[in-house]
């Protein structure tokens, strides 16, 4: 399934312009700089030209977001599975034991001088 990977590939690349096209934005308070004499509307593209292109290029970034992440969790959910990520694994063939205390040996007790 080499097409898996080429899809996730493209849903990175598609993530990654997303979040690029969505912070070259200008925000809805930009128009409030160029009132009290900043430069804050006046763009690369102008100050309306850069709404529409951003505008498609969002629109249709999150579109292809859309679909990409659906088409890749409808392949997550449909591949068959033998139900654990555990149950593959073989039981190891040796038994350990856990380790046996070893005793000093007994040594008689001391006995009190006599007199």
């Amino acid at each position: 399934m080499w097409w898996v990977a080429v899809l996730t590939a493209i849903h990175v690349l598609v993530c990654v312009f997303l979040i690029i096209v969505v912070l070259l934005q200008s925000g809805r308070g930009a128009d409030v700089a160029a009132a009290f004499g900043g430069m804050g509307s006046q763009t690369a593209f102008g100050p309306r030209g850069s709404a529409t292109v951003l505008t498609r290029a969002t629109t249709w970034s999150a579109i292809l977001f859309m679909i990409t992440s659906i088409t890749l969790s409808v392949v997550a959910s449909r591949r068959t599975s033998s139900g654990s990520v555990l149950g593959n694994i073989k039981p190891s063939q040796s038994k350990s034991q856990p380790a046996q205390q070893q005793t000093p040996p007994a040594t008689p007790p001391a006995q009190a001088p006599s007199r």
